[in-house]
């Protein structure tokens, strides 16, 4: 969690040094809160550990091989509130910098918990569980109305991950969830921007709680979840 400051973000770039860029992100920063009058941590196992884990290790990947197009990982400080929706979150200060221009953004937004219960998946509406599964078992790719050929790519890269089950949203941003992450603040300057998410609360009961441990994860999806999204940066040009 993030008390005090200053914190930064951490940049590293891969590919050519000019031309369009593709950046994928993760937020570092975990929540806390106050409870019975004492602060407390939450680990952030899930939100947003899994995240950042997806975002090291396609370090590791793009360093063995660098892609055809200028990639950027840019791990953010300060997603989490106080400072989410402010100029203070460390997204918002990256997309306020760029010099160069953006052909796709990528927020990796809790990536790692998964649950085949039935009825353990829920939505922003109720209507909602008439098009999408009631089983928590999949990996969803989320963005703007007007993001919809970038939700599309994404999630085609993604379904060439064997045994990888993959849902696409693309709703108006003023419905619940569509932009609760760093993509959000690329919209402002006309970016495609998508979100790559487990559905964070919409399914995993300990999101900003205590429980949200690393025993929870499930670290097959997750690689998965990388591959999918390595099979993009590779074949992008």
């Amino acid at each position: 969690p993030i008390t005090g400051g200053p914190y930064k973000n951490i940049v590293a770039n891969y590919g050519p040094a000019d031309g369009p860029l593709i950046i994928i992100g993760a937020h570092y920063d975990s929540v806390s809160s106050y409870e019975n009058d004492q602060l407390t941590y939450t680990p952030g196992a899930d939100d947003n550990a899994s995240g950042v884990a997806g975002l090291l290790e396609l370090a590791r990947l793009l360093q063995q091989q660098a892609p055809k197009t200028g990639v950027q990982l840019v791990a953010y400080a300060s997603e989490e509130p106080p400072f989410f929706r402010s100029d203070e979150m460390g997204s918002a200060v990256h997309a306020a910098s760029l010099e160069r221009p953006v052909k796709l953004m990528i927020a990796l937004e809790m990536i790692g918990y998964y649950d085949s219960t039935p009825g353990s998946q829920d939505y922003p509406s109720p209507a909602m569980s008439w098009l999408y599964p009631d089983r928590g078992d999949f990996i969803a790719v989320v963005g703007r109305m007007q993001d919809i050929n970038a939700v599309r790519q994404v999630k085609a890269a993604l379904l060439s991950s064997r045994d990888l089950s993959v849902y696409s949203m693309n709703a108006p941003g003023f419905i619940p969830g569509i932009d609760f992450s760093d993509h959000l603040n690329y919209w402002q300057y006309d970016i495609p921007a998508v979100m790559i998410t487990d559905t964070a609360f919409y399914r995993n009961k300990q999101y900003h709680f205590p429980g949200d441990i690393a025993d929870r994860l499930n670290y097959q999806k997750m690689a998965q979840v990388v591959d999918g999204v390595t099979t993009l940066l590779y074949n992008s040009k």
